[in-house]
């Protein structure tokens, strides 16, 4: 048989059914008042059941959004200058610390040059002032054993005590001066080093992406320029906003399904990590916050998403056809048919749970099988004909090993 052989006969089962309502009807047309009425009596109703299923059913939503970086970092100079070089580009890996950009460094050597021989200068006055000061201190020493002695007078002494304390100020003031040529020496390191731009992003992996490039080589830029953007795309995030019906289902850990237009017939599965507490003014929706594992880097920030969440489940439930459901007197109610199948009797339900072409109900007496197709020709107590499904037969597969369809 043809693959699309039980497709054929289902649908023809069904243009049988909705031809003999046709006919049926135009049974009632032909003859007018109180005829009709007996042969509505009389008459059986061709109709489709299904059975009454007991079982699992899930209240699911699903929400448009978007794919974003679990984590970004912007690459920037700390000092001004002109690119000489740019290590990496987009889409290349970036390990935490490496160095991704070289600025011209011409003038912070020079600064450093500069700085070294001004602290050379310090420590020479610094070795000047300490002569001076072990000179002085000598000088003391001898003049106050000559003031013990009665051979110098106080104002001798007094002379060479004034000249040592200048010469321990000068002292003070001299390695004061080495201590800040030393930090304008680290301080002209420190500008140097900055030439040699960094990626030193903190937390989360220790590898990433090159996300966005924004500059080339042979350009000056100023300091906090941006270079690079590098995201992290393991895990990555999903981002959709809900409203207040759906915000109160959702919890962090939530187990979601997402799919994208990029990997069509393709599922992933992330979790609910944040939930905003408050709602945008504007939209009226809150920004839920997913985490997606994305070990081969397939999914991108900026893709977009159909994000599946199960906000509700019910483990035993009384199921039913879509179909089945009617609506009448603005009561919703299903027709039961009775073990025989010849009758039917109307029940009214509550409609729960949808998930998919099934439905949730509640009500007394949802045993059996209901009316999925013609309930719009019955009513309660009225009788029906269910026909017969066609059976399907496999075509028997040639013995020469070729395949063979049925004609």
């Amino acid at each position: 048989m043809k693959p699309g052989g039980p497709k054929i006969v289902i649908l023809t089962f069904v243009l049988l059914i909705l031809a003999a309502l046709g006919w049926w009807m135009t049974g009632l047309l032909q003859k007018g008042g109180d005829a009709g009425q007996d042969d509505l009596a009389l008459r059986p109703v061709p109709v489709a059941v299904a059975p009454i299923e007991r079982g699992t059913i899930a209240l699911k939503r699903s929400f448009s959004g978007e794919l974003e970086a679990m984590a970004e970092f912007v690459v920037a100079p700390k000092v001004s200058g002109r690119v000489e070089k740019m290590a990496v580009t987009i889409a290349d890996a970036v390990a935490r610390g490496q160095v991704v950009a070289e600025l011209d460094n011409d003038e912070y050597v020079q600064a450093v040059a500069q700085a070294q021989a001004d602290l050379e200068v310090a420590l020479a006055k610094q070795s000047e002032a300490e002569s001076a000061l072990e000179i002085a201190a000598r000088e003391f020493k001898r003049t106050e054993s000559l003031l013990n002695r009665g051979i110098a007078s106080d104002s001798q002494f007094d002379a060479v005590r004034q000249e040592r304390s200048a010469r321990q100020a000068q002292l003070k003031v001299a390695e004061a001066q080495v201590a800040r040529a030393r930090a304008s020496l680290q301080t002209a390191n420190i500008r140097l080093g900055y030439t040699q731009v960094t990626a030193g992003w903190a937390g989360g992996d220790d590898y990433r992406v090159v996300g966005e490039r924004y500059v080339d080589a042979g350009q000056t830029v100023a300091a906090n320029t941006p270079l690079l953007l590098i995201v992290e795309l393991d895990p990555i995030a999903g981002i959709i906003h809900v409203t207040e019906k759906d915000y109160a289902y959702l919890t962090p850990g939530q187990h979601v399904a997402l799919t994208t237009d990029a990997y069509p017939g393709e599922t992933f599965v992330g979790k609910i990590v944040r939930i905003a507490p408050v709602f945008s003014k504007s939209t009226r929706q809150a920004r839920i916050e997913m985490s997606i594992d994305n070990p081969s880097h397939r999914l991108k920030p900026g893709m977009f998403i159909s994000a599946t969440v199960e906000l509700e489940r019910l483990a035993d439930a009384t199921i039913v056809p879509e179909q089945a459901v009617t609506r009448r007197e603005d009561r919703y109610g299903v027709f039961i048919v009775n073990e025989e199948g010849t009758t039917v009797a109307w029940r009214e339900v509550g409609v729960g749970i949808r998930e998919g072409d099934r439905v949730q109900v509640t009500g007394e007496g949802l045993t059996g099988r209901v009316v999925t197709l013609g309930q719009q020709m019955v009513t309660d107590g009225a009788r029906i004909s269910i026909p017969k499904i066609p059976q399907v037969t496999q075509a028997t597969p040639a013995n020469d090993g070729s395949r063979g369809d049925a004609r």
